[in-house]
């Protein structure tokens, strides 16, 4: 991989509104190549996921998992005071990224139409569980029920038997985060053309759609059953098998020739011919069922890591860490917190040829950055204290260039949550 001066989004300048999952990861991958994220947080409490995990720093683990490359300022958005810092940042900024629920930022004078009209450049992200518009738009939600309501969730289920619940986020992060950051990333090429911002309404069930494209891709007008498709279990070449000893092996061997290595190398080329025999597959998922059985996982591994027959084992996420496709791309890196600990976590999920992503900041403590930025936009040491005193802001302990801040009475005098 080839060295480059500059990181690849260095210069854009991102204000991050968000919490919990969607929004927090989307804009921790702009900070990951080059972006300047400055979090948004309530004074009072930060960003819930802070009392989330294995505390250390200041923070649960999962805060800290998605907030690297990201500096924080704490400041009070319902009182006018923290509305104009907020709009001087505004008119600074190329990206802001919300995850409230519609309505909230119109109440706090900070929609579309009200901070465009200060940069009409500005390029502005909601991320929500159902969209701006509609019954539900206000509708509170969770990934559980995004994937019930779009119809995947039914789908990943065996015929007569109940869903499965996913054991990570599909909606959260592949509908949100993911979608998220391909509008974001849309949006500024449009900007180059045009000089003009917008508004994107990511909807985390809507975002679900291009996840059921194979699904529904089938003749006629017909609507895929659950447990009945190519990839949902109908077929002994595309399923899971238990081995010897309680371990998995999955089988992916959809693409006939695939299918034929595998047959070959268990010996049984009679079955090559009833790949999609749909007549034929209660008997084939029986007899695979009775082959893998045969041997233990470890064994398995060994005997098909000479055959191009897409048969891998079925890893817990220890495991799949320090497994040697992890190792030689980097899938996990340590990130050395506030504090100077160092923690695994998921590393980049692009691969550049120039301008890698590359770990600039750590987590950051709640309202660590709140003097830099208001020194930035021209606030005074004095004006920064006494913003701090009212409770506008929440300047860290750890800042450098002013005096320990204490804002106990403040704490006192937290406005209400209406």
């Amino acid at each position: 991989m080839l060295d480059c001066r500059k990181d690849l989004l260095e210069g854009l300048q991102v204000l991050d509104l968000t919490r919990l999952l969607p929004g927090p990861l989307c804009t921790m991958i702009l900070g990951d190549y080059g972006a300047a994220v400055l979090k948004i947080e309530d004074p009072f409490t930060g960003d819930p996921t802070r009392a989330v995990g294995e505390p250390a720093d200041g923070s649960g683990s999962f805060f800290r998992l998605l907030n690297r490359n990201k500096k924080s300022m704490a400041l009070n958005l319902k009182s006018a005071r923290g509305r104009e810092i907020m709009h001087g940042l505004v008119k600074k900024s190329d990206l802001l990224v919300e995850g409230f629920r519609p309505g909230v930022m119109k109440r706090l004078g900070m929609s579309f139409a009200e901070l465009s009209a200060l940069n009409p450049s500005l390029i502005y992200a909601s991320i929500t569980g159902y969209g701006q518009e509609g019954g539900y738009r206000e509708r509170a939600g969770h990934d559980l029920n995004y994937t019930a309501l779009s119809g995947l969730l039914d789908l990943s289920a065996p015929p007569g038997g109940a869903p499965v619940m996913p054991a990570v986020q599909i909606a959260d992060i592949g509908a949100g985060s993911l979608t998220a950051l391909s509008g974001l990333l849309m949006a500024l090429y449009a900007r180059e053309k045009s000089g003009r911002g917008c508004h994107i309404d990511i909807s985390m069930t809507r975002g679900l759609l291009p996840w059921l494209t194979y699904a529904a891709a089938l003749p006629g007008h017909a609507l895929p059953r659950r447990g009945c498709g190519h990839l949902t279990g109908a077929y002994a070449c595309y399923n899971l098998y238990e081995t010897s000893g309680g371990r998995y092996m999955s089988l992916g061997a959809l693409e006939p020739r695939f299918w034929q290595n595998f047959c070959r190398a268990v010996g049984k080329p009679r079955w090559i011919g009833k790949q999609f025999d749909p007549a034929a597959q209660e008997s084939l998922l029986e007899q695979l069922a009775t082959l893998f059985r045969e041997k233990t996982q470890a064994e398995w591994i060994e005997f098909f890591a000479p055959h191009d027959a897409c048969c891998e084992p079925v890893l817990t996420l220890e495991e799949a860490a320090a497994h040697p496709l992890s190792q030689e791309q980097g899938y996990w890196i340590e990130v050395e917190s506030p504090g100077g600990a160092l923690k695994r976590q998921p590393g980049f999920p692009l691969l550049f040829s120039r301008c890698p992503g590359r770990v600039r900041l750590p987590p950051p403590r709640l309202g660590e950055h709140s003097f830099e930025v208001l020194s930035a936009l021209g606030y005074s040491k004095a004006a920064i204290k006494e913003l701090a005193a009212d409770g506008i802001i929440r300047v860290n302990e750890g800042n450098q260039g002013i005096e320990k801040v204490i804002i106990d009475g403040a704490m006192q005098n937290k406005p209400d949550e209406k």
